[in-house]
Order: structure tokens, then C-alpha cells, then sequence
């Protein structure tokens, strides 16, 4: 596999340090809003994290065992790459949303911000919902002109234009299991 990747983008080391990072913030805000409502952490059933499947499973592990408080998942599939292509073609709801999410504090996951269409179509939904709060993380932000206006509360890191995978990022369903993210070769795809 690691043949297929014309570089290492991002270390493994840089990525646990930063998703380690990530934790911290996002635990602390969050607490922090428990703590405005007069609720605390630990008895608290009002976080629900909402991971983008199957990219951000990964992202996903890592960052939930940053977070020292009560909270739910409520998953949620979406298709924006079918197939062996590097070009969204759209995002669309595979599955259904958390039904109950009124009144809660709600996290989205995701892999990468790219085009933003998949980030503001669960972001939509989600707010349908009426929450108490919708913020929205991301472990890469591409810089790219989005395609709609939407930006993440929280982002790993800024990555150049370019198809990354690796960290549960794949490219025709292949390469998730790389603990790195690389750059894939053009040849490769």
C-alpha cells in the first residue's frame, strides 16, 4: 500500500498529538456549556456525538477516549465518493439521523472538510432537530472553495488540495487501515 502514496503527509505521532489536543478543548467547552445549564459531566445525558460513517471511524476511536463524559453516538452514513473516484459527486443520507436530539449538545464528526456538502447536509438535519447546541469537527480541512458555506467549530489540520487517505480516508474502499495520512499517487487511482 505505502507504494501507492506519493508522500506522508501527516505522521502518526502528529496525529495522536493533535486529536489528544482536540479532546482537550472540546471536553472543556463542553463542560463548560454543561456547567452554564447548571448540569455536570458526569450526570449529564446530553452529549451526543454524531460520527460521518465510515471515514471518520477511526478519528472517531481516538477522540472518544479524549472526552471524560457521559455521551451517546448516534451514527450516521453518508455517500459523497461511490466507487473509485476523487471527485465528490454529492452528498447523500444513507440511514437515518438520531431521532431524539432535542434539547442536546450535539458533536458531527467527520474525516475531512472538502467541498462542505456533506458537513451541511448532516448540519441541516441535525438542526432540524432543535438542539441545544450543533458544533461540528473535523480531523482534516482541506483549503479548497467549498462548494457551500459551512465551517467546522474544530479542525485537525489545514491540508493542501490534494486526495489523502489513510486514517480511515480511502479512495475505492482500500487504504483506511493506513495509521498515517499520505498523498495518493495519481497512478494509483
Amino acid at each position: 500500500m505505502l507504494h501507492d502514496l506519493e508522500r506522508i503527509l501527516i505522521d502518526r505521532e502528529r496525529i495522536a498529538a493533535r486529536v489528544h489536543e482536540m479532546g482537550e478543548q472540546i471536553a472543556g467547552d463542553l463542560m463548560a456549556e454543561l456547567d452554564r445549564e447548571g448540569s455536570s459531566a458526569e450526570s449529564s445525558e446530553r452529549i451526543v456525538l454524531v460520527p460521518i460513517m465510515v471515514g471518520s471511524v477511526i478519528f472517531l476511536a481516538d477522540l472518544m477516549r479524549e472526552l471524560p463524559i457521559k455521551l451517546s453516538l448516534g451514527l450516521v452514513a453518508v455517500s459523497s465518493y461511490p466507487g473509485a473516484t476523487v471527485q465528490s459527486k454529492g452528498a447523500t443520507i444513507q440511514g437515518e439521523l438520531p431521532a431524539d436530539l432535542k434539547g442536546k449538545h450535539v458533536l458531527i464528526i467527520d474525516d475531512i472538510l472538502d467541498s462542505g456538502r456533506t458537513l451541511a447536509l448532516v448540519k441541516s438535519l441535525i438542526l432540524e432537530r432543535s438542539p441545544a447546541s450543533c458544533r461540528a469537527c473535523v480531523l482534516l480541512e482541506k483549503q479548497v472553495e467549498r462548494a457551500v458555506e459551512v465551517h467546522a467549530d474544530y479542525a485537525g489540520f489545514q491540508i493542501p488540495d490534494a486526495f489523502v487517505v489513510g486514517y480511515g480516508l480511502d479512495f475505492d474502499g482500500h487504504y483506511r487501515n493506513l495509521p498515517d495520512i499520505g498523498v495518493l499517487r495519481v497512478e494509483a487511482t
